[in-house]
């Protein structure tokens, strides 16, 4: 959900709901940084912004901010479908998939313009550890009040920009949503606001309740607005939808600000949230990655809480999961099944 107050401060506020620990961390990547797209190589670059991530057991990139005010967050979309890999097009690995715009660009608009102009495939991926293949979606939104919605449908790009565009959620895909929300009232329609846990009826939920929101009169009276409506559209603790990790409990909520630049998390299942300003961070190229490990630190005793900026550490590398990495964990349990 992306909200911009009367004086044009934008706050953005996603739920992560899955059927797992995800092993989230935090991490700050710093510019002059060289990736690759995790598919065949032939897309490399150099990191043009530092950022704060967001990740899935270190492997890939699932919510963030960067130095320019460019936010991301991916959530599942189990109708995207990316089609087969054109050798001749770029590609990037879904694990870097959201990291590639934080990297380069500092706001929606370059973003949208470089789909638009490359013809980009995303590159769907096996988690090798439980074998599930990710079906993912990416929402994007800047410092101006920006919004993007990215979605592969029938192997083909869909890209929704518009400022008007606030809200994503699970399934149905982007255009169903917005043709179900027309039938709520308020929004065109007589339905009344729905209250279930169905994707669609929360999408109607965050966008009533962000439309009505009052000018808040700090950042915290800002964020905490923000907090009230994820929550609202939030998955209570229950067991998943068979088939379906999406509709599962939510495990861990992100509220952003991205006029100025601070980056807020909070676990479900732990008391304590905690925050950082991306003031606070050397990105500068050369400095080193920085992690904070998030269910070492977020303890029900003596857990951190607020501001943790000097709480990350430069213990490890982060790693985006690749073709390569998939095709060798493959072949090395075919080896020890034999």
């Amino acid at each position: 959900m992306v909200w911009t107050d009367e004086v044009g401060n934008v706050i953005v506020g996603r739920n992560m709901d899955y059927h797992r620990d995800l092993g989230t961390n935090l991490w700050t990547l710093p510019r002059g940084a060289q990736r690759n797209d995790g598919v065949n190589g032939n897309l490399t670059w150099v990191s043009r912004y530092g950022s704060v991530v967001a990740t899935a057991f270190d492997m890939i990139s699932v919510d963030g901010l960067n130095e320019a005010g460019l936010g991301g967050h991916i959530l599942w979309l189990a109708e995207s479908t990316y089609g087969e890999l054109d050798e001749t097009r770029p590609a990037l690995s879904q694990a870097i998939w959201l990291q590639y715009f934080l990297d380069n660009f500092a706001t929606v608009a370059e973003s949208v313009a470089w789909i638009e102009d490359h013809g980009v495939q995303v590159v769907q991926l096996t988690d090798p550890a439980s074998g599930e293949v990710p079906a993912i979606h990416l929402a994007l939104d800047d410092a101006t009040g920006d919004s993007a919605i990215i979605e592969y449908i029938d192997g083909k790009v869909e890209v929704h920009h518009d400022r008007a565009y606030r809200v994503m959620t699970n399934s149905p895909r982007y255009e169903e949503q917005i043709a179900l929300l027309a039938e709520v009232e308020g929004f065109g329609g007589d339905r009344p606001l729905p209250g279930t846990t169905l994707a669609s009826d929360r999408f109607a939920r965050a966008a009533h309740y962000v439309d009505r929101l009052p000018q808040p009169r700090t950042q915290v009276e800002a964020i905490a607005s923000m907090f009230s409506v994820i929550r609202n559209a939030a998955q209570p603790f229950r067991l998943p939808d068979p088939g379906k990790p999406d509709a599962s409990q939510t495990i861990w909520q992100v509220v952003v600000d991205l006029t100025r630049k601070r980056f807020i998390f909070e676990s479900t299942s732990h008391p304590n949230v905690v925050w950082v300003d991306l003031a606070d961070f050397d990105f500068s190229e050369g400095s080193p990655q920085l992690i904070l490990e998030l269910n070492a630190k977020l303890a029900i005793a003596d857990g951190i809480a607020g501001n943790v900026s000097k709480e990350f550490e430069p213990l490890r590398e982060l790693h985006f999961l690749t073709l390569t990495d998939i095709k060798n964990f493959a072949a090395a349990h075919a080896t020890d099944s034999v």
